[in-house]
């Protein structure tokens, strides 16, 4: 079973790090490198990707009339 990865970012000492996590388990709030309690997760924008041909002409495109 493949896990969520994660990305978190520690905002006393500014590492950057990833995790397979469960969607059960606890988020990470202390950092492994300076162990202070500052870690937050990071949010980005997921990549979309459209394959194949006729997507703009068979979702996107105007009528033609």
């Amino acid at each position: 079973m493949a896990l969520p990865t994660y990305h978190y970012r520690c905002k006393n000492c500014g590492y950057d790090f990833t995790m397979y996590q469960s969607f059960e388990d606890d988020p990470v709030t202390v950092c492994p490198t300076c162990h202070e309690p500052q870690v937050r997760k990071v949010f980005s924008a997921v990549p979309i990707e459209f394959k194949g041909h006729g997507f703009y002409h068979t979702d996107s495109a105007g009528s033609s009339k």
